[in-house]
């Protein structure tokens, strides 16, 4: 007995050395980090950390995956009782479950726990043998394979050792089916009293082996996730989405350009990385052909932050990360949405792109943009006294914002008011506000560029000097709420000018004409139940949580909405957002635009395409026509939905 215990202690100390060991190559540089304010809100902290790992809500999003990671998640937190027993006998003489139950409301829910377990492993096997997701492409396979092996040995072995033990004692327990079935299996094969002590205890160590292998793997495995899923997802961002966070003031530069410039909580989100691909999926960069993979990005950041452990540096952006990778990004937030352990993917984009923007060393259509709205205000590089140019064919004068009161402050935008194909669809939602009634300003040329984009592709300084202007003429006009047609500079003005301690009251328009429709202030069309689907924008939905508002305004208009299976807060980005739009899209095998409207078209019955933004309204008739589909489907704007006729067909 005293061998045993001391061989135990042994093993035991050793695997657990052994496993800080492995640990501490990825634990170090995460308590080494740069501070992060993560500590505030601890119950919804709290309530979010139950919500996501203990009933698996961003899990099953996905529900095969979901289902049998369940099962091998709960089945083993019952099975470390199994565990718990197997090590405390060895460690200490006398250890025993039974006092509480071991032998037998505990030993039933091993049995059933244990039979759950290899259920999962099962369908996990299948998934990777038979479905094959496209996602997980690009991780590690080997190390699936392995941790399937450990976890059926960890499983497979208890139950042996459970039914020779009760082969040994001659007799079954109705506490453990699984177990009695196995051990009556080996009675029948001829397995004695005396050989079964022997089988026993052999199954015994085999168990022990197996969990301090495990243990000793799961540090340098991607399977580590057991440990730091739970305070991933903890300490998971709980501002507004559309706010990114601010460089401290006392950051010489703006951005990351080294490893270590990371906080510990992305530092945090490095090691906890499943590799599960849900991200990859949802990115439509990656779908574009783009070289961007969100999954790639976070295991290369990973494997680099290890490796500088080590001793192995190298430059971080342009040698591990390139930056055609970080300008691939349209920062739709698909990948932190859809991540199950609250992983920031976007963010440390964004956070790279602004330690580049400082070097200069920028693509030259992005580099025109921003020069553009440098000099005029805006990325056409018109000069603002043509911001309000499309009002004067509308037939009635518009007020202007700063000189007098008004009950909506409408923030046109850039590409409503400059772009051609938006400018009309601009002059007929003045002619419907003024048809409605509405007490309706805009501010002329005093309107400049929201900033929202401008800051994603990381120009810190130029957010700041866009923001404050449009801020100091906001802050000079009287109204109630501003309207924008643009989700993007709907998120720019109601969710990143808080970075300056202003908070405005903005509406979507969509949200205003759904208030005008129900008052009778406005009287549809009439769509004669004509099928239709809707595009969400990223900006607008997932950003700011409006999904309702447009497919009510369809439904009152009279159309019948079938909806994509990609929608609401699963919607597939245009390629417009993050200063794509600005940027070169030659590279891409497919626009992320083109992809959408042919999920339109396998509709098979919906020939109108309805959007809610200027943008959406570009990017999505370029596709139709580039595709050649203009006798299938149709982009229109919601407002249209609602315009007699005759009007609708002028824009046209």
């Amino acid at each position: 007995m005293a061998a045993k215990v001391l061989t135990m202690w042994i093993l035991v100390g050793a695997a657990f050395a052994l496993a800080a060991y492995r640990a501490s190559r990825y634990l170090r540089p995460v308590f080494a980090a740069p501070a992060a304010d993560r500590w505030d809100q601890p119950f919804e902290r709290l309530k979010g950390l139950l919500a996501d790992l203990g009933l698996h809500r961003r899990l099953l999003q996905i529900r095969y995956s979901g289902v049998l990671h369940g099962l091998i998640f709960t089945g083993f937190l019952v099975l470390f009782s199994a565990i718990a027993q197997s090590l405390g006998s060895g460690l200490i003489p006398g250890f025993s479950l039974a006092p509480i139950g071991g032998n037998t409301w505990i030993a039933s829910l091993q049995d059933l726990f244990g039979v759950l377990v290899l259920c999962g492993i099962g369908l996990a096997i299948y998934q990777r043998l038979v479905i094959r997701p496209k996602r997980f492409e690009g991780s590690n396979s080997l190390d699936a394979w392995t941790i399937y092996g450990l976890v059926f040995a960890v499983v497979a072995t208890m139950f042996m050792e459970f039914a020779f033990r009760l082969v040994a004692e001659g007799s079954g327990s109705p506490w453990r089916p699984v177990s009695s079935a196995l051990a009556i299996l080996l009675s029948t094969l001829g397995v004695s009293a005396s050989d079964a002590a022997t089988g026993g205890e052999v199954a015994y160590w085999l168990h022990v082996a197996s969990v301090l292998t495990f243990l000793i793997y799961i540090p340098g495995s991607k399977h580590r996730h057991i440990f730091t899923a739970a305070p991933n997802i903890y300490f998971r961002n709980l501002k507004p989405k559309g706010m990114l966070p601010v460089p401290p003031p006392e950051q010489a530069l703006a951005g990351v350009s080294e490893i270590d410039q990371f906080d510990w909580k992305h530092k945090l989100d490095l090691i906890s990385c499943t590799e599960c691909g849900r991200c990859q999926a949802v990115c439509p960069a990656y779908a574009s052909g783009l070289p961007l993979s969100p999954k790639a990005l976070i295991m290369d950041l990973r494997d680099f932050m290890a490796d500088e452990g080590n001793g192995k540096a190298g430059p971080l952006i342009g040698g591990v990360i390139a930056e055609e990778t970080l300008w691939a990004c349209t920062t739709c937030r698909a990948c932190m949405d859809a991540c199950p352990v609250h992983i920031e993917q976007m963010t440390k984009i964004v956070e790279m792109r602004r330690s580049v923007l400082e070097t200069g060393a920028i693509e030259p259509m992005l580099q025109t943009a921003l020069g553009n709205l440098q000099q005029s205000g805006n990325s056409f590089g018109k000069p603002a006294r043509q911001r309000a140019r499309w009002t004067k064919d509308i037939g009635f004068e518009i007020k202007d914002a700063r000189k007098g009161p008004v009950d909506i402050l409408w923030f046109v935008g850039d590409f409503a008011s400059y772009d051609p194909r938006a400018q009309k669809m601009t002059a007929h939602i003045a002619k419907l506000l003024h048809q409605a009634g509405v007490d309706f300003g805009i501010l002329y040329d005093a309107e400049r560029n929201s900033g929202n984009d401008v800051r994603r592709v990381g120009d810190e300084g130029m957010f700041e000097t866009l923001a404050r202007h449009n801020i100091d003429v906001l802050s000079g006009c009287k109204f109630n709420r501003i309207m924008t047609t643009d989700p993007h500079t709907l998120n720019g003005l109601r969710q990143e000018y808080r970075t300056f301690g202003v908070e405005f009251d903005v509406i979507h328009y969509t949200q205003l004409f759904l208030e005008l429709l129900k008052a009778n202030l406005l009287t549809p069309a009439g769509g004669d139940g004509a099928r239709v689907t809707y595009h969400d924008p990223c900006y607008l939905g997932r950003y700011n949580g409006e999904f309702d508002a447009p497919r009510e305004i369809i439904r009152m208009a009279g159309y019948s909405l079938h909806d994509m299976a990609r929608c609401r807060e699963n919607s597939f980005c245009c390629g417009a957002g993050g200063g794509r739009i600005w940027m070169d899209d030659s590279a891409m095998k497919e626009r992320p635009s083109e992809n959408r409207i042919k999920e339109a078209l396998a509709l098979g019955d919906a020939t109108i395409f309805v959007v809610t933004c200027p943008k959406d309204l570009v990017m999505y008739s370029a596709a139709v026509q580039n595709l050649g589909a203009e006798d299938r489907i149709e982009v229109r704007d919601v407002v249209e939905l609602i315009m007699p006729a005759t009007t609708a067909t002028v824009l046209h």
